[in-house]
């Protein structure tokens, strides 16, 4: 599929599309919201925590990994979803597995956090 836009538009229109992304995950994924508002309690927690950068680094980016996850996940039932709404085998397995990766992202998130902020306890 052959893009109709180059260069700098390009750009702007991509942006776009990912605002658009964003917009109807907000919109339409409740456990997006619900990440999100954890993500900004944890984000601003992680800034004001007296960590070295790449601590800091480590916490954050494992904040957006849970992000990046839920709408990986959320992308998956939406194609799942849009093919047919009848049960089937590899419909349920392509949402648990999406599934299985925001729960490996929490399980990455619990795990980094606990190894930077067990020097506090």
């Amino acid at each position: 599929m052959k893009h109709e836009f180059s260069g700098i538009k390009r750009i702007f229109v991509a942006f776009k599309n990912s605002f658009d992304g964003f917009v109807y995950a907000f919109r339409e994924e409740e456990a997006f919201r619900q990440d999100l508002l954890l993500s900004l309690i944890l984000f601003i927690t992680a800034l004001f925590l007296p960590v070295l950068v790449v601590e800091r680094v480590l916490l954050i980016s494992s904040i957006f990994f849970v992000l990046f996850a839920e709408l990986v996940n959320s992308a998956i039932e939406a194609c799942i979803d849009r093919i047919s709404s009848e049960w089937h085998i590899l419909s349920k397995a392509s949402k648990d597995i999406g599934s299985l990766i925001v729960l490996l992202s929490f399980v990455n998130l619990i795990f980094v956090w606990i190894m930077v902020c067990k020097k506090f306890f």
